[in-house]
């Protein structure tokens, strides 16, 4: 079917729904809902069988959805109503929640149910994880079998009020900044806690701070420090401790307050944004070693998960051993990382290398991989052409480390998504395991940049250099599913978002028994320096930091108008026109990808620069589990680890 989606932005969401529909043979485009004229205009242009919104703030105009079936993703269960279902959802506590795709109509949110499926809520979650992780995966299962009901072209859809028990009609007001304040006089930690995660990545939580309006943006409990309810107590790598009645929280990233007739204002690490407020008093406090006295930056026994087994307390990198494995874990707001964050990644990764281990994972959260440099800390610098070459170098240094590491297997696990320069950090590891729901995003020209990471020799290694120049030529998104068939990952695990990290260590674990695994260290390394002695990898990084160094400090690149304006989320004048084109059908092929672990995937790398793509683009935007068991969806079976 050919199938138009319409939405307000190229979000999460947006970008699976794209690219599954693709796979599964659909002829997919995209409109972004700049209004009611374009919008009009589009459909008739294209003329689609079907149109889904994924993702809409605004309505679709009655002389659409009455000539063609508009299908409404709804992130509430059937019955529910409002623009904010999951900022209420965390508010009330849900324990489960539900998506509808519902049929575009007259009342909103009111139209019959095509679809619906349930999802769970875990505990303490913060709603943009939520919403990219089981939301996300609870939408694609409603808006799978919505298509397919569709295209019967039999089934009927039913009224709200007559989807059985519980499908009673439930209006939601907007969620006002009235019931997310916070009242640092009474508040307990849990009440703080569930209010900034209920706003982390938007609106946040209008609060004043050092006399001054901001939205604070995540939250985490402390249970160790305490003081007088309000004032800050610590700093902690970028993030804030603020103290409650009964404990602390600990905020990452502020946002200050617009100004009337002001710029837009966006996220900035907490220290950062704050700058010369912060009182000079105010101690920088590391997080606890915990259990494991050799490592300053936090080795401990916790849980895949990052919960201490002694208190609550937040730290964004995290070293762990199990046996032979060591888990490097890492979550950084957005999957953005700035300079600092770069550095501090590659000390801990240092570390790890030194640890007596045979395996080390990289990541295995159940959010976010890596996204690359941070657009926002380069935006807010004085200097934004130095910065951004700072931030690229650091990237640079860290891809550097794992890709000269040659005395362990190390493993990337992508519970969520990964773009750009961070997706090219998880091909630098020798096997990349993925959760299925993941969509990656692996090229850079959208932001008007080259793009580096040593991309020009990772990239073409795993897929052939005829597709890298396709992947980042066409820019668009790529599904765990399809990732896998062409060889850009290796593994797909068909699991929840909760259970990955378990998962991931099951199978690391298996990795280190298995009987080839010392062979494939062994294999790695001479491959390693097989392609050292054709191409050296300076080579490759020296040409790729020439196209950015130009672009960077070029004030007339168009990279720093597109960063200004991502950054600023400013709304595109038009939709662009490779989502317009859109997603071909997939036509799938008899090759498996991958390779045995511990091997590349594809030929040792080509000349530095063999696949390239400098056109600059318009500005971007930054398969649900059928096994709880978490058996691979695509990829080597698990007896084969």
């Amino acid at each position: 079917m050919h199938i138009l989606l319409v939405a307000s932005a190229f979000n999460s969401l947006t970008q699976r729904v794209f690219a599954e529909l693709g796979d599964r043979g659909h002829r997919v485009g995209l409109e972004l809902a700049l209004g009611d004229e374009p919008l009009r205009e589009a459909v008739r242009r294209t003329a689609p069988d079907l149109i889904i919104a994924p993702m809409l703030r605004t309505a679709i105009p009655p002389d659409i959805w009455s000539a063609h079936v508009c299908l409404i993703v709804h992130p509430g269960p059937v019955g529910d109503r409002g623009p904010s279902s999951l900022d209420w959802a965390i508010h009330l506590g849900a324990t489960e929640w539900g998506v509808t795709v519902l049929q575009a109509s007259g009342e909103m949110d009111g139209g019959a149910v095509w679809a619906t499926a349930r999802c769970p809520v875990p505990a303490d979650i913060g709603k943009s994880d939520l919403y990219r992780n089981e939301v996300s995966d609870a939408a694609l299962e409603a808006v799978l079998l919505a298509v397919e009901r569709f295209a019967s072209g039999t089934y009927v859809p039913r009224p709200q009020e007559s989807t059985g028990p519980g499908a009673e009609v439930r209006v939601r007001p907007y969620f006002e900044q009235s019931l997310r304040r916070v009242d640092w006089a009474s508040d307990p930690t849990e009440t703080v806690v569930r209010k900034l995660r209920g706003a982390d990545s938007q609106p946040g939580v209008l609060d004043e701070l050092l006399e001054e309006e901001w939205y604070l943006h995540g939250g985490h409990a402390e249970d160790t420090l305490r003081g007088r309810p309000g004032d800050l107590l610590a700093t902690r790598s970028g993030a804030v401790c603020r103290a409650t009645v009964d404990g602390a929280v600990w905020i990452p990233e502020l946002r200050p307050r617009r100004r009337a007739g002001g710029p837009a204002t966006f996220k900035l690490p907490a220290v950062l944004a704050l700058g010369d407020r912060l009182p000079p008093a105010l101690p920088e406090i590391a997080a606890p070693r915990e259990h494991s006295p050799e490592y300053s930056l936090g080795v401990s026994r916790e849980s895949p998960g990052g919960r201490s087994a002694t208190h609550r307390t937040w730290r964004d990198i995290r070293y762990r051993e199990n046996g032979q494995v060591g888990f490097l874990s890492f979550t950084f707001p957005g999957g953005a990382m700035s300079t600092e964050q770069c550095r501090r990644l590659l000390t801990a990764y240092r570390f790890a290398c030194a640890r007596p281990i045979t395996v080390l994972v990289l990541g295995g959260g159940r959010d976010f991989f890596s996204n690359g440099i941070h657009l926002n800390v380069i935006e807010a610098a004085d200097d934004p052409a130095r910065e951004s070459w700072e931030n690229i170098n650091a990237m640079d240094d860290l891809v550097e480390a794992v890709l000269t590491t040659t005395d362990r297997l190390v493993v990337s696990a992508l519970g969520g998504n990964a773009a750009a320069g961070g997706a090219m950090l998880a091909l630098a590891a020798d096997q990349v395991w993925c959760r299925s729901g993941a969509v990656l995003n692996p090229h850079y020209r959208l932001m008007g940049l080259y793009g580096s990471e040593y991309w020009t020799y990772t990239l073409p290694r795993r897929v052939g250099a005829e597709e890298a120049e396709r992947l980042t030529r066409r820019a668009l998104p790529v599904t765990a599913a399809r990732a896998r068939e062409i060889g850009l990952v290796d593994v797909v695990f068909d699991s929840t978002p909760e259970d990955f990290g378990s998962v991931v260590a099951r199978h690391a674990a298996r990795l280190v028994s298995a009987p080839g695994t010392q062979r494939r260290v062994s294999e790695k390394k001479a491959a390693r320096e097989r392609d050292e002695a054709v191409a050296p990898l300076s080579e490759y990084r020296e040409r790729e930091l020439a196209r950015m160094r130009a672009t960077f400090f070029d004030p007339g690149a168009p990279y720093h108008a597109l960063r200004a304006a991502f950054v600023r989320k400013v709304k595109p004048s038009s939709t662009p026109e490779h989502l317009r084109a859109g997603a071909s059908p997939v036509v799938r092929d008899a090759r498996t990808g991958g390779a045995a672990l511990g091997t590349t995937s594809a030929a040792p790398g080509a000349a530095p620069g063999a696949a390239t793509s400098d056109a600059a683009g318009a500005a971007p935007d930054a398969a649900p589990g059928a096994a709880a068991d978490g058996q691979p969806l695509t990829g080597h079976s698990s007896g084969s680890l």
